[in-house]
């Protein structure tokens, strides 16, 4: 029995060598990871420094917005808008180089942990096999085996520590296990924000198409004279009046039923803003344009309400529900009504319509949550400057049907329509404008 002590604890030295060799050498690819974490935060400054300037940009939007509308200044915002997307386009490269770089960072960290799991693993496989070999002969045979009770003592207080070694290892391994698991769990929430920025990257290209388009269409149709642009504005407020014309006639002679009961009263504050900033620039109801413009509104007043919004401007749902349609009203009369449009209806009886939109990122049945993007701000149908255009209404009354105009060679318009009354004032179910 004496010989079985000393094989034991000569196997107790051999664990616990075992362990501090774990504790010691494991690999961390601590360079590898300071290298990547370097490459990390220059990607976050060089990302701080675009911000800067597309700050910049914005600021040179809002005053030119503020101007008189000429040909050279619509240029102007044009051009500036187009040197904006092109910052916002190297911002995504740099977040997708980042979150590259992070995924790389955290599967390191993975590696390292799912070895560290593994080696102590096997030193706690091999610590249970020794303790049960000891546990195989009794405390009361040890002490008869040894001579001396200073051994026998050393025996115990060896085997004490071991077990003590046993459950510190036991809870090293659960920690292990918990890194590894915020790991996978940080690297898949890595991977859904690299999707996101690669989603970015792709409109921001399309926008800058998009806006190259205006600008060469502008310049084409003007041929960089002012006073054909201002023809040009006078001939689309022309057609924009005969088209609100036509449609309030035909809108009033719907005669849709709607219960005041089927969607939330005044003040309850339903929605969200469909923009992050947000910038006030025509009211619902009677303005003083709508004022100014009787004989278009009818005493029916604006059906929305505008928000100034440059060009590439992302558009969120204002509360979730599901897309009832989309379109663009400029394939069949260009320059007049909404543009490119999106109308969502919401389960609590309201639906939300969002117009001059550049870029539609949703179709007709797909479901969505309060901010999901739904496309993004432009100046389609008839706009003189981008903004949004945004409308609430009764569902109940409200309908996406062929509507014909009269203003634009006999043309037919397949998007929404309401009864007059279905039109709510959007500042009712909206919170306080920051």
């Amino acid at each position: 029995m004496k010989s079985l002590s000393k094989a034991f604890l000569f196997s107790l030295f051999l664990c616990f060598l075992f362990f501090g060799i774990i504790a010691s050498t494991h690999p961390t690819s601590a360079d590898s990871i300071d290298d990547l974490q370097t490459q990390i935060n220059d990607r976050n400054s060089k990302i701080a420094e675009l911000q800067k300037e597309i700050t910049a940009y914005q600021t040179q939007l809002a005053n030119v917005a503020t101007q008189a509308k000429t040909l050279q200044g619509n240029i102007k915002s044009l051009t500036t808008t187009k040197n904006k997307l092109l910052t916002e386009i190297k911002v995504a490269q740099n977040q997708i180089a980042a979150a590259n770089l992070e995924i790389n960072q955290l599967s390191i960290q993975i590696s390292n942990q799912q070895k560290q799991i593994s080696e102590n693993n096997l030193a706690l496989a091999e610590s249970l096999r020794v303790q049960n070999q000891a546990e195989s002969t009794s405390i009361i045979g040890t002490f008869l085996t040894n001579q001396k009770l200073s051994d026998f003592l050393s025996y115990i207080d060896t085997l004490s520590q071991f077990r003590t070694t046993i459950d510190s290892h036991v809870a090293t391994l659960k920690n292990l296990t918990s890194q590894l698991q915020n790991s996978v769990n940080q690297t898949k929430e890595k991977q859904q924000e690299l999707k996101a920025f690669q989603g970015q990257l792709s409109d921001k290209e399309t926008l800058v198409e998009y806006d190259q388009q205006q600008k060469n269409k502008l310049l084409a149709q003007t041929k960089d004279q002012e006073s054909s642009y201002q023809k040009i504005l006078a001939q689309k407020q022309a057609e924009e009046d005969q088209f609100n014309k036509d449609l309030i006639q035909f809108q009033s002679q719907l005669k849709l039923v709607i219960n005041p009961s089927s969607f939330p009263t005044a003040g309850t504050s339903v929605l969200s803003w469909p923009l992050d900033k947000v910038k006030i620039t025509q009211f619902f109801g009677n303005t003083s344009f709508a004022q100014t413009h009787t004989a278009v509104y009818n005493g029916a007043g604006h059906n929305g309400i505008d928000l100034g919004a440059p060009i590439g401007t992302t558009i969120k749902a204002a509360l979730s529900g599901v897309v009832d349609g989309t379109g663009n009203t400029d394939l069949t009369c260009p320059g007049a009504s909404y543009g490119k449009w999106v109308l969502i209806r919401h389960p609590d009886g309201l639906s939300t319509l969002y117009g001059h939109l550049s870029v539609i990122k949703v179709s007709a049945g797909q479901s969505l949550n309060t901010g999901d993007t739904i496309g993004y701000s432009g100046e389609t149908g008839y706009a003189t400057g981008p903004h949004l255009h945004f409308t609430v209404l009764a569902t109940q009354g409200t309908k996406i049907m062929d509507f014909p105009s009269k203003g634009c060679k006999g043309a037919t318009y397949h998007m929404p329509v309401a009864d007059l009354q279905a039109y709510l004032n959007p500042l009712n179910y909206l919170p306080s404008a920051q």
